[in-house]
């Protein structure tokens, strides 16, 4: 049965973000073992742990520049060659801080330019009416390679050492590339002017890819819009609970309540394994409540993303009360999930305000995405820090719940993300032929 070249490019996709996270997934925890093993103080781990979203955050938006100038396929396949040649080559050694860093940051740098190019390509590649569940999909990937690391690289690590991690990383980055090259191709026009009948976005898109590539980017506008920056807003909110539980969660499960991740089983990986299912969920729902006109685009947006970020509120509020393993993983599943499932709303809303543009405007608002993830995770190894000498250890509730209060979404300040996303969201193209 021959697949559709567009359903290939989205499953090549959703492979390519399950690798990229269990790198991430994994250095977290080969870092953290062999840190560990040194003596290495929270604090300083912290730090390692958030160097990586400094090169992060600088490649962003050059890297929808160069997706848009490029092409994003060509611009994804160096940046994954560069990162797992770094893994490949760095010896694991927490006390050559200086080499961590330099490798942590040129690995940032190199994943940086990764998902403002698949946007780039999912705008090209799917027409309008299945945006949602191929962005879902596609980013659906993350959370799944981050259940398959939390799984299987705890026990790589207790039999070959947390070297090993590295090398199955880029034995992996490696082998999506070799995909990547031998099926990935650029469209001969753009797909989203397809579909126009079940959703009407534009009224008259460039038909060949070399117009688009070429076309002057709308800098001014994209800066100046409200619907942009309510993308933004809602995006450092999710990643700044997703990143601080991402490198975090470990460290909880092993000094905050004595578990042993060894120990623990697949339990452990049920909360990114839920991501993967509301993802996917939320991004069903929504191309539903779109195709058959249930719901308008933009309050099928606000609503998923209303609804996600809401629940995950509460559920991050209750972890610390929970003293048990399978009490914290409910929680921390239920509070993944629905952050998940609000990514239906503004994850998906870049290819709806500038279809030519998103990997720019994927670009501009993941930029604020790892902005969280340097602040909150540093912040949070500090506060751990003071929290130790506070209470005299880290297994105390009261330790953890500092924690739990800077997060975003449970700050009734900070819950702006939801007001700005319900009162400025929208699906209005801001481009001049739409």
């Amino acid at each position: 049965m021959k697949l559709p070249v567009r359903y290939l490019i989205v499953i090549l996709t959703f492979i390519c973000t399950s690798v990229c996270y269990i790198e991430r997934v994994g250095f977290s925890i080969g870092y953290t073992v062999a840190a560990d093993s040194v003596g290495v103080n929270q604090s300083s781990k912290g730090t390692i742990l958030s160097t990586f979203y400094y090169g992060y955050a600088c490649s962003q938006v050059p890297g929808g520049w160069a997706a848009q100038r490029i092409g994003g396929r060509r611009v994804l396949l160096l940046s994954f060659l560069l990162w797992s040649l770094t893994c490949a080559l760095l010896p694991l050694d927490p006390n050559r801080v200086i080499l961590l860093v330099v490798a942590r940051l040129l690995v940032g740098v190199a994943q940086g330019f990764i998902f403002p190019s698949i946007h780039t390509v999912l705008a090209q590649w799917v027409p309008p009416h299945e945006r949602s569940r191929s962005v879902s999909l596609t980013t659906s990937g993350m959370y799944l390679g981050a259940a398959l690391g939390m799984l299987l690289l705890p026990t790589l690590v207790k039999f070959r050492g947390p070297q090993s991690v590295f090398l199955a990383e880029a034995a992996l980055g490696a082998s999506w590339s070799l995909l990547w090259f031998k099926y990935a191709i650029d469209p001969k026009s753009t797909a989203s002017g397809v579909g126009e009948l079940v959703l009407p976005i534009n009224k008259k898109m460039d038909s060949h890819n070399k117009k688009v590539l070429s076309a002057k980017i709308p800098w001014v506008k994209i800066l100046t819009s409200f619907p942009v920056w309510a993308i933004v807003v809602n995006n450092f909110t999710f990643h700044y609970a997703l990143y601080v539980l991402m490198n975090w969660l470990p460290t909880y499960f092993e000094l905050g309540l004595k578990l042993s991740l060894q120990d623990m089983g697949s339990s452990k990986m049920l909360p990114y394994l839920n991501m993967f299912l509301f993802s996917n969920i939320g991004g069903v729902v929504a191309d539903y409540l779109i195709t058959r006109r249930i719901l308008s685009v933009t309050k099928t947006r606000k609503f998923l993303n209303t609804v996600g970020f809401l629940v995950a509120s509460l559920a991050l509020v209750v972890i610390p009360s929970f003293r048990t393993s399978g009490g914290a993983v409910f929680c921390s599943s239920v509070a993944l999930g629905f952050l998940a499932l609000g990514r239906a709303g503004f994850a998906v809303n870049h290819m709806d305000v500038a279809p030519r543009y998103a990997g720019i405007v994927m670009g501009v608002s993941n930029t604020a995405g790892t902005l969280a993830g340097i602040v909150g995770v540093d912040l949070t190894g500090k506060l751990l820090e003071a929290a130790k000498a506070a209470n005299s250890d880290l297994s105390s509730p009261e330790s953890w719940r500092t924690v739990e209060n800077e997060f975003p979404d449970c700050d009734p300040h900070t819950g702006q993300g939801l007001v700005i996303s319900f009162r400025f969201g929208c699906d209005c193209c801001f481009e001049t032929d739409c």
